[in-house]
């Protein structure tokens, strides 16, 4: 099966989806996949590893909540603004980072998204540690988007086109130097490209794809807070594309999807296994998704180095050579 017909399949699934699982939940999950993809941008076709995305998520979230919630813009205007911002704030901390390299180049990510935590926890129109409530869903040309099932079509929409912008970035010639940066940054400069640009557009895009998917969450849920721009957050992200697969364009929908799921799931999980064997301390399990969720992390780093979707492409790889 080619890659054309595993996307074809994997929408048409995606179209059925809603009739058979509960609407907000897998919106929730076509957000957090749509910010995983984001974060690979960088990390997994670029090279460059950010501790502090959730800055980007978190701040859209919170710029698209105060304009739907406070100023009554129409619902498109707000997502688009929310991603300006984030767009502006990744062009600001990407021109601050992108001079340094490895471990520092993280650091400084990380302290900068700090800095924009304290301000979210500070600023009025956060509203602190309560976060803004009441976000109204509105309308988009004409379709009433308090719906579930019309929400829920809309971000399908918009997390495909997501994915599909970042599967055009990645195979095109700006991609192709993006991955010559990731191979041998020095090689690159040799050959007379401009490493910081195209880091930094790069920075930019995946900041603005990561805010697109912190508005669209906003809208879903109703509401923002602190735990969005929070540095687990990008903790989160980090892990849910190593365990589905760092440089794949599926491992991070993946790996979104495992994550999540142990989130919201793992106390229901857990009810029905003590309900059904005896052993009371199952039930519990909700309150121990860090705990599962990083064994989940260390079962993948020593059995998947690739990634789930990493390695069965690198299985399916060495079949067809072998076959050949």
């Amino acid at each position: 099966m080619n890659k054309k017909t595993g996307y074809l399949l994997a929408l048409l699934l995606f179209l059925a989806a809603p009739f058979v699982a509960y609407p907000v939940f897998l919106m929730k999950l076509l957000c957090f996949a749509l910010f995983a993809c984001a974060f690979n941008l960088l990390i997994g076709f670029t090279g460059l590893l950010s501790f502090g995305h959730a800055a980007f998520f978190g701040s859209a979230g919170y710029v698209t909540g105060h304009l739907l919630a406070v100023s009554g813009l129409p619902t498109a205007l707000g997502i688009v603004l929310g991603v300006l911002a984030s767009s502006l704030l990744g062009l600001l901390i990407g021109a601050l980072a992108i001079r340094h390299q490895g471990i520092y180049f993280s650091m400084i990510t990380l302290a900068l998204a700090q800095m924009v935590y304290f301000a979210a926890l500070r600023s009025p129109f956060t509203h602190g540690e309560d976060g803004l409530q009441g976000v109204p869903r509105g309308t988009l040309l004409g379709l009433d988007l308090s719906s579930d099932l019309t929400m829920y079509y809309l971000v399908l929409a918009i997390a495909c086109g997501g994915f599909a912008l970042i599967h055009r970035t990645v195979h095109s010639p700006f991609g192709q130097v993006l991955a010559a940066i990731k191979d041998n940054e020095a090689r690159a400069v040799s050959l007379g490209y401009e490493v910081d640009r195209y880091k930094l557009l790069a920075f930019v895009l995946s900041a603005g794809l990561a805010g697109l998917a912190g508005a669209t969450k906003t809208v879903v849920l109703g509401f923002e807070t602190l735990t969005d721009v929070h540095w687990t957050m990008s903790g989160l992200v980090v892990l849910m594309t190593l365990v589905g697969g760092m440089g794949t364009m599926a491992g991070p929908v993946l790996g979104a999807f495992i994550v999540v799921a142990l989130e919201n799931k793992l106390g229901d999980v857990g009810g029905w296994l003590a309900e059904r064997s005896g052993i009371a301390w199952l039930g519990t399990l909700g309150e121990s998704v860090g705990m599962v969720t990083g064994l989940i992390f260390i079962v993948c780093v020593l059995l998947f180095r690739r990634g789930i979707v990493g390695e069965i492409a690198s299985k399916l790889e060495r079949g067809r050579k072998q076959a050949a």
